[in-house]
């Protein structure tokens, strides 16, 4: 066995326009497939918040810091994803622009970055957990109980809406193909500690680390902790429990850490197996390219080599 294997290695990943981010403790890597067929793949070192500051890597609070983290992450690598299948548009247009307008380009993408991560969380937050909120105040229900239950189920109903109306886009169906990929060769990994489109192929497209099944999880621990404060009354009572949204993350977070080390488990499977459930939704089986460039992402995350003929961007910081 492997010291890799030993020390485990934990990676995950998000499907994005015609590619793959893969994430390992130390590096972040986006791998994405160029209109001419050539991969490019940028990779950049990444640590986790969670891992430089000790008290932000306490169970519960890591769950809020690496969902934030993550979305972060992915919003990067969707950019990204976009400037790559569009970049010889911008080649032309950027052609005769003077170089010190770089600086000056970075600093707009950084902020542009941060108004898309905190529009993002409020329109999240909005859609599933307040409106949903609004619309059981009109049933009338006073039982605290009774009440959650009807805000959970709403919230759940515009999930599953949600899900089937994306999966209706052929290019959404595109990124879940891609989406696939990311967990086949994320399954190589895990269970045989080798990163190959052969390898990967065995493997089914679920995961119970998946995004999907967190989402899942995070719908079922809402009903939960929104039963236990009871039905809210005032405008402080509602803004409080947003205030637990994030507590929520950080349970649900470590209840799929859970999954993950408890895979035998027969009772915690029944709890998980919604969330696998919606993966046949959410993940669609990639072909014989869309595995390479899933294979390609993990294995620069993982700082192992690549193929020669593709286009390399490393990047310093994080």
């Amino acid at each position: 066995m492997t010291e890799e294997k030993k020390e485990k290695i934990h990676v995950g990943g998000q499907a994005v326009l015609e590619g793959v981010m893969m994430r390992s403790p130390d590096k972040m890597s986006v791998a994405v497939r160029k209109p001419d067929g050539i991969i490019t793949v940028k990779i950049q070192k990444f640590i986790s918040l969670t891992k430089r500051f000790k008290l932000l890597g306490w169970p519960i609070i890591r769950g809020g810091i690496i969902l934030i983290e993550s979305l972060v992450m992915g919003i990067k690598a969707l950019n990204f994803s976009g400037e790559v299948a569009i970049e010889e548009e911008k080649k032309k247009e950027n052609a005769d622009k003077p170089n010190n307008k770089k600086s000056e380009n970075k600093f707009l993408t950084q902020l542009y970055l941060g108004l898309m991560v905190a529009f993002s969380l409020l329109v999240g937050i909005g859609i599933f957990f307040y409106v949903p909120l609004i619309l059981t105040q009109f049933t009338g229900v006073e039982g605290g109980v009774v009440f959650n239950l009807i805000d959970g189920l709403i919230r759940l109903i515009f999930f599953l809406l949600y899900l089937y109306i994306i999966s209706r886009w052929k290019e959404i169906r595109r990124v879940f193909e891609y989406h696939g990929a990311e967990h086949k060769s994320i399954f190589a990994f895990e269970n045989e500690n080798l990163v190959s489109i052969a390898v990967a192929q065995k493997y089914k497209t679920f995961h119970p680390r998946c995004g999907t099944s967190f989402l899942m999880v995070v719908l079922i621990v809402s009903i939960l902790v929104f039963i236990f404060l009871g039905k809210p009354h005032t405008i402080g009572d509602r803004l409080l429990r947003l205030a637990f949204v994030p507590v929520i993350g950080g349970i649900s977070y470590e209840l799929i850490k859970l999954s993950d080390k408890f895979r035998g488990n027969q009772l915690l499977q029944l709890f998980y197996a919604p969330g696998l459930w919606l993966q046949r939704i959410t993940t669609q089986e990639p072909d014989e390219k869309q595995l390479e460039v899933a294979v390609v992402a993990l294995k620069a995350a993982l700082g192992q080599s690549l193929p020669e003929n593709i286009d390399l961007i490393a990047e310093e910081g994080s």
